[in-house]
């Protein structure tokens, strides 16, 4: 398999920072935003692993936008990540 591109949101929650990946729902922790980091790049690798030994990765990363071209997949194109405000 080659190199995958996710995206990572890191935020703090009381102590811990909280790492989190939108495309595959993965989340993981650290004591700092580089160790959350880490953690999650291992979960993901994990998360991975496991869906093709249940032969379930092509469906999930389809799901996530990946695109598969030959024998490989290619990142979705990310065009911008930003925040946004609502009034509720």
């Amino acid at each position: 398999m080659n190199d995958l591109t996710f995206t990572i949101q890191i935020f703090k929650e009381n102590r811990q920072y909280v790492s989190f990946n939108p495309e595959l729902e993965v989340a993981s922790c650290g004591d700092t935003p580089e160790e959350a980091k880490e953690n999650l790049r291992s979960a993901i690798r994990g998360f991975i692993l496991t869906a093709q030994k249940m032969n379930t990765l092509d469906t999930i990363l389809e799901q996530a936008g990946f695109i598969k071209s030959k024998k490989s997949w290619k990142d979705p194109y990310l065009i911008s990540m930003d925040r946004l405000s609502v009034s509720v």
